[in-house]
């Protein structure tokens, strides 16, 4: 599985957004990449604290512009963005596109981030979102893939129902600074190793701006084997990387610590 992990850094303007994402998925289709993984609020980066979130149409523009990306290439493409439901509300959604099928809604995130962190403005995504209910696993080309969004992070027991059935486990996220450089690298290696799977964590990353109004994110997209060992790291900047996984590193690792054998507390 060729995967490429495209960092960005978003803004409240949908059309600059677009053209992020256009450009980091050819580059990366054009090396081979069977999906293409996005961060969190990759269509839309609210930067002003009291602005709406803006919720895009399912059967929109944006999405219709999406799906034709994805039809002249071979490589999926995934992204996590805001979605408006006219009958369930908003809510903060992973999409995939694949060439000749229609876009495919297949993870709203499951717990919402509402919290004062020191260094930070106070966030309270539930002022906007709606909170997604169910786990998901989605099957691509062999592969099984773990869903995840940003804040579902630091709940294990998301992951214990992924573990021993994920090959990946995806994490699109925007990571505060502070929280970024105290917990990111430990909470994802942290999923690989006790989940024996890759963990693929694209972020947002850097000085997100609208006018005056200024956010910042810590970035630092990461893919991790399933002994914990970080493939590849992006630093500060843009861009996408396209890397190849194999499954001899989790039937390797799941061989020589047979996690599955030996838990004897089971997950609900």
């Amino acid at each position: 599985m060729r995967i490429g992990v495209a960092q960005l850094t978003s803004t409240d303007q949908v059309d600059v957004n677009l053209q992020a994402v256009e450009k980091c998925y050819v580059q990366a289709a054009k090396a081979g990449a069977d999906l293409v993984v996005f961060p969190e609020n990759t269509l839309f980066f609210r930067i002003r604290s009291g602005d709406r979130v803006r919720g895009l149409d399912w059967l929109g523009d944006e999405m219709k512009y999406l799906q034709s990306l994805a039809d002249r290439s071979l490589a999926a493409l995934m992204l996590t963005t805001a979605i408006e439901d006219t009958t369930h509300g908003m809510f903060n959604a992973t999409v995939v596109f694949q060439a000749g099928l229609e876009p495919e809604l297949l993870y709203k995130k499951i717990h919402l981030f509402d919290v004062d962190v020191v260094g930070a403005a106070p966030v309270r995504e539930s002022d906007s979102f709606s909170a997604g209910g169910e786990p998901r696993l989605w099957e691509f080309r062999g592969w099984r893939f773990g869903l995840s969004i940003c804040y579902d992070l630091r709940f294990a027991e998301l992951y214990l129902r992924y573990a021993q059935r994920a090959d990946v486990i995806l994490v699109p996220s925007a990571f505060l600074v502070p929280t970024g450089k105290a917990h990111w690298h430990t909470l994802l290696r942290a999923r690989a190793i006790e989940s024996q799977c890759y963990v693929v964590a694209p972020a947002q990353q850097g000085e997100h701006r609208s006018g005056e109004a200024v956010r910042q994110t810590f970035g630092h997209s990461l893919i991790i084997d399933p002994w914990g060992t970080v493939l590849y790291e992006f630093s500060d900047g843009l861009g996408v990387h396209v890397l190849e996984l194999k499954r001899a590193p989790i039937e390797q690792v799941r061989t020589q610590i047979p996690m599955s054998a030996h838990r004897r507390l089971k997950p609900v």
